[in-house]
């Protein structure tokens, strides 16, 4: 009996470690890719290094609910990481080579990702001019990938209201997106002739 019962809380706190090292890699994943993709400016090797630094969480799991600071912890984890791979980087030829062409091809990505925070910027507006209920269905259906049925059923109204207030939300991004024209055509170009 007792055997079963030390089994059963066992099972119990492991599954409540997985869903809290679940949890972590969907609320910090990207975040910390962008962190080191700022330093090393690849793609694969930023994904690889936050790979390793949950890998690290994984191993030290029993040691989670004792963590005071769970994002300070991540970031160390990170730093800590990071260093040891510009370390290998420096030994490395190769690697060293990858990383300067990286680094050359940043200032490229860097205008990249401000015209597209400016895009995000303008339809985020648009989106909050949006009366609450259309914005409700509009978040729903782009953001959470709803079905209008989903997004019917959930919120208690019928499948052609949804159709008309997500057609009538985007509309009226249409709208005000028509009214920021020269500045997204401006984005655009910027983008498409670097």
């Amino acid at each position: 009996m007792r055997k079963d019962f030390y089994h059963n809380n066992t099972a119990r706190y492991n599954k409540e470690l997985e869903a809290l090292f679940e949890s972590l890699v969907q609320q910090h994943e990207q975040k910390l890719i962008l962190m080191v993709h700022r330093v090393v400016k690849s793609e694969s090797q930023s994904r690889d290094i936050v790979q390793n630094v949950f890998l690290k969480v994984w191993e030290h799991r029993d040691s989670i609910y004792s963590v005071q600071n769970m994002e300070a912890w991540l970031y160390r984890i990170t730093k800590n990481e990071l260093t040891d791979f510009l370390r290998k980087a420096a030994a490395d030829e190769r690697l060293r080579a990858t990383l300067w062409n990286n680094l050359q091809l940043s200032t490229h990505y860097t205008e990249e990702l401000l015209n597209a925070r400016e895009c995000h910027s303008i339809l985020h507006k648009a989106i909050s001019r949006l009366p609450p209920q259309r914005r409700l269905v509009y978040r729903l259906n782009r953001d959470k990938g709803l079905s209008y049925q989903e997004i019917a059923t959930e919120l208690s109204i019928s499948r052609h209201t949804v159709k008309n207030q997500l057609s009538l939300a985007l509309q009226s991004i249409h709208r005000f997106l028509s009214g920021s024209t020269g500045l997204l055509l401006m984005l655009l170009a910027n983008t498409f002739t670097m």
